[in-house]
């Protein structure tokens, strides 16, 4: 539900969001009513309580020998985001006019070739984001691809909303297909390389930014990912990837 999905970016779990609608609906409540409605123990029920009295969405009253307790208003949720945007901003704000360039004191050379290796379906999950995140900083816009027909299944199983996000974030593709197939997609070029070889080792190579990707599977369908970050091949790789692009 989008509540719960909201809600979780409040720090509340699945759990927390039902026990507050609950006694949203309740009014105050006894922790044995709240526990009833809510399908839980009345020990969990009142450890949870407590969490979200430590988030001011709860607050509880005596009466009798009894703690009555009842959901501090909608109003206060929104409240919170509101100061959590804020936080948000101003740590965007420090980050980059205060924190970045400090950081990049530190950072290696940048003419120093950085290698990163990733495995598994996070790892492609993780190179696909990558190019979002590098992309989006980029003045041109477009990257390049080679894509053999055999991996194409495997690349976008870990992340299906990788083009919509490309799409959305105004990113162009150039790919030289190796083999037939792939599909037409918006921001996208296609070319294809002829190849005679019936067994093509299933492979990837991207050139975004400063970076070069190489995807690859092992026998058993296992990804694995390398990135060079390096502008000197990524510039070599752009080059001749134009050149033969050109020529198609």
């Amino acid at each position: 539900m989008i509540i719960h999905e909201t809600l979780e970016t409040l720090g509340l779990s699945n759990r927390q969001t039902d026990l507050y609608l609950t006694l949203l609906k309740l009014g105050p409540s006894s922790i044995r009513d709240i526990a009833t409605a809510a399908g839980l123990n009345r020990g969990t029920t009142y450890e949870e309580l407590k969490r979200l009295k430590t988030q001011s969405l709860v607050t509880y009253f005596p009466q009798g020998k009894r703690r009555f307790f009842c959901a501090e208003p909608p109003e206060v949720l929104l409240r919170q985001a509101k100061a959590r945007q804020q936080e948000t901003e101003n740590a965007v704000e420090r980050l980059e006019h205060e924190i970045l360039p400090d950081l990049r004191q530190i950072a290696p050379d940048s003419s120093l070739t950085r290698v990163f290796h990733y495995e598994g379906d996070e790892g492609v999950e993780y190179f696909l984001r990558d190019i979002l995140n590098t992309m989006s900083d980029e003045p041109d816009k477009t990257y390049r691809v080679y894509s053999s027909r055999q991996i194409r299944k495997y690349l976008y199983r870990p992340f299906p909303g990788f083009t919509r996000a490309r799409v959305k974030a105004g990113i162009h593709v150039n790919v030289i297909a190796i083999g037939e197939g792939g599909e037409d997609a918006p921001l996208s070029s296609r070319k294809w390389i002829d190849s005679e070889l019936k067994q093509q080792s299933p492979s990837y190579v991207a050139v975004y930014g400063t970076k070069c990707a190489m995807v690859s599977l092992t026998g058993t369908d296992y990804p694995t990912v390398v990135i060079l970050d390096s502008e000197g091949i990524a510039s070599a790789m752009t080059i001749s990837f134009d050149t033969l692009w050109q020529r198609l």
